[in-house]
């Protein structure tokens, strides 16, 4: 049963530069029409499944052109909430940051340029982390991942996460870019912020990974997809259609 009430954060804030001429309609990565439908939008949907009545989207570049585009095409039943993040031309944790004073107890974190099928984010609403924990959905279906070389590897021993990076060998699972969260994320991130001045989503999940806080979630049959590319987008076009 999903939790009621539950929060969800969108990273919409980066640049999203590798699908920028892809449709002459817009430049900006959320907006973009994946099968006749701006990615938001399938995201928006996407947490309506998962049992959300209240998502922060954290914008950046063009920030005041997303809120406006976002707002006028999307007509609920989500509450939606902007928050901003003024560094979004460092690390993407700094985009988990600029939407903790929005978030409370539990939440689900997911990105703008994702496409997931509704098991996926059944999975998602359904689960429930411990205090100070968290949980990435993982993908072991290593022969289906479509673009490998662009995927966040991961290694699961007994259900939690040991270690997570783009350049890991030696692996068995990917990072799908589904993660239901508590504070335990937020501190952790903002430990590496105080201490850098920058910190990566990976880097917090490799932070409670160290402490045996990070759980995986293994999606099973479910499907999902990034949109980083051309040939991503074109690629999960062909899966909706089918």
């Amino acid at each position: 049963m999903n939790s009621p009430g539950r929060t969800a954060v969108v990273l919409a804030a980066g640049f999203g530069s590798r699908l920028q001429g892809v449709v002459d309609s817009t430049d900006l990565k959320p907006l973009t029409p994946v099968a006749g439908k701006p990615l938001i939008l399938r995201t928006l949907r996407s947490l309506e499944v998962a049992g959300c009545n209240r998502v922060v989207i954290v914008l950046g570049h063009h920030a005041k052109t997303m809120q406006k585009s976002i707002g006028s095409v999307y007509d609920g039943p989500l509450e939606l909430v902007f928050a901003m993040n003024e560094r979004y031309e460092k690390q993407n944790g700094l985009s988990v940051l600029a939407a903790r004073p929005f978030v409370e107890d539990n939440f689900i974190l997911t990105m703008a340029d994702h496409v997931f099928g509704d098991e996926v984010m059944e999975l998602a609403g359904s689960y429930l982390p411990e205090p100070g924990h968290a949980a990435l959905l993982v993908d072991y279906k290593l022969d289906s991942i479509f673009d490998m070389d662009d995927a966040t590897k991961a290694v699961v021993e007994d259900g939690k996460i040991v270690a997570i990076d783009k350049k890991l060998t030696d692996y068995n699972a990917v990072d799908t870019g589904v993660f239901v969260c508590t504070d335990g994320l937020m501190d952790a991130l903002q430990a590496l912020d105080d201490r850098d001045g920058d910190a990566s989503l990976s880097d917090g999940v490799r932070h409670l990974a160290s402490t045996s806080r990070m759980h995986a979630l293994d999606i099973g049959d479910g499907f999902w997809q990034d949109v980083d590319t051309p040939e991503m987008m074109a690629h999960v076009e062909a899966v909706l259609a089918a």
